[in-house]
């Protein structure tokens, strides 16, 4: 029995290593799934694992990739440049759904097209770039970049502190000095919104800090069964709380479009977090439509936004069911119930991922899906650049709305480099690469 049950939990892991490693390398003698019908005792099959694990590791290739398929970056910034002529609102809300889209007021499409601004998830609980640069001028920025839209990320300790923010990191917006946290995000907020810009709201960790990591006080939008050990303790009704706090002062700025619920959810039960986020996502709805019904609400994915495949067969419901937008992340290391993440993953395989964790709610016109964090760094590797042509190619033949992950030039722990930021320290100067490139062609066409 024991035997039996250890080649079951190794076959999928020896699969996939088989599958990466043949199709990144090339054949070789003894392939992998013979260890498995051969393996006679659990711990011949465990050794095979460990074996493959090294194997597969002392192979990927971190080296840098070559990006001579790409225009050099003055085709690029003229590239951006043209894309991006018009004038006034990006958005004609309010938003709602029709079948796997979202639409405006006129029921057009609007194609959420979207880069992530953060800050005030982090240690100093303010946006990143206002010692740097105006609010206004960062939000030009993001329009001439081609987004029509921003997530802007919260922590839950942001709410409750609500400190005042140093006026070292608001060197730039001294109109903003001697302002609190909330206080400081709505007036970014607004910055966005007066440059035309529509802002989705979302509740990225619960205390202010990088996120995300295998800490369970932040893994959930609640920590109180965990007892004393979370330094921010926070029941269900807190987290709602908190997104009402936040989300109330803007009840009447029609391009503040939505909520973004609660940031790549995970633990120890990896999917089977599925229905009880969904009862969670479905009570916090319920109340936020209360104060504005026509916010969109994005519940995202289990198993850090992998994966919401939970929703065949447990959907979240709404009051207003033409408000539902799902969301997922997809990076290079994500991949989980495997040991291949999408790295090194064949574009078959990529795609089998995809349909399988959320693209049937598209296939079967049943909801949007915003893949709301993705992203590359500026100098890639190999595996990086691999990844990065799967995904772009992924997204241009299902036309999803997307997200990239981030703006940011740094990050606020110690002042480090943001490898997969957009731009220069001057939070002005763009970063015309390959990035910007393949996100430009996943544009709608004008008609």
């Amino acid at each position: 029995m024991g035997s039996t049950v250890a080649r079951l939990i190794c076959i999928q892991i020896l699969r996939d290593i088989d599958f990466a490693i043949q199709s990144q390398f090339g054949c070789f003698p003894a392939t992998p799934m013979s260890l498995v019908r051969h393996a006679a005792r659990p711990i011949a099959v465990i050794i095979g694992c460990l074996w493959l694990t090294v194997y597969l590791l002392g192979r990927w290739d971190n080296s840098p990739a070559s990006l001579s398929d790409y225009p050099d970056g003055n085709n690029i910034a003229a590239d951006v440049a043209s894309a991006n002529v018009s004038t006034g609102s990006l958005a004609r809300p309010p938003l709602r759904i029709q079948g796997r889209y979202i639409v405006d007021r006129h029921d057009k499409r609007f194609k959420l097209m979207s880069v992530n601004w953060y800050g005030a998830s982090d240690i100093f609980m303010v946006p990143g770039g206002l010692d740097v640069q105006h609010r206004s001028e960062i939000a030009r920025t993001i329009r001439d970049l081609g987004f029509n839209s921003v997530r802007l990320p919260y922590a839950d300790e942001m709410v409750r502190s609500n400190p005042k923010i140093d006026s070292s990191h608001l060197a730039a917006n001294a109109d903003l000095v001697g302002f609190r946290a909330l206080d400081v995000f709505g007036a970014v907020i607004d910055a966005l919104t007066e440059m035309g810009i529509a802002v989705i709201v979302n509740n990225h960790i619960t205390k202010a800090r990088w996120c995300c990591d295998a800490n369970l006080c932040d893994a959930r939008w609640m920590n109180s069964d965990l007892g004393p050990f979370c330094p921010i303790s926070q029941n269900e009704e807190n987290w709602i709380r908190d997104l009402e706090t936040v989300m109330r002062p803007h009840i009447d700025n029609p391009l503040v479009v939505g909520i973004d619920l609660r940031n790549e959810v995970r633990g120890a039960t990896g999917k089977w977090l599925w229905n009880s986020w969904a009862s969670a996502a479905e009570k916090a709805a319920e109340r936020l439509h209360l104060l504005q019904p026509e916010w969109l609400i994005v519940v995202e994915g289990v198993s850090s936004a992998n994966d919401a495949s939970g929703a065949r067969n447990r959907p979240v419901r709404l009051g207003h069911p033409d408000k539902l937008v799902y969301s997922v992340h997809i990076y290079g290391w994500s991949g989980w119930g495997s040991l291949v993440p999408y790295w090194y993953r064949r574009y078959e395989s990529f795609e089998k991922d995809m349909h399988h964790n959320w693209e049937f709610l598209l296939a079967e016109d049943i909801a949007p899906v915003w893949v709301g964090e993705s992203g590359a760094p500026a100098n890639p590797a190999n595996k990086d650049l691999h990844y990065w042509k799967n995904m772009m190619r992924y997204l241009r033949e299902t036309d999803v709305d997307f997200g990239y992950w981030a703006l940011n030039p740094r990050k606020p722990q110690g002042n480090e480099v943001e490898g997969y930021g957009l731009l220069e320290d001057d939070w002005h100067t763009p970063i015309y690469d390959y990035r910007l490139y393949d996100m430009g062609l996943l544009r709608p066409k004008v008609v």
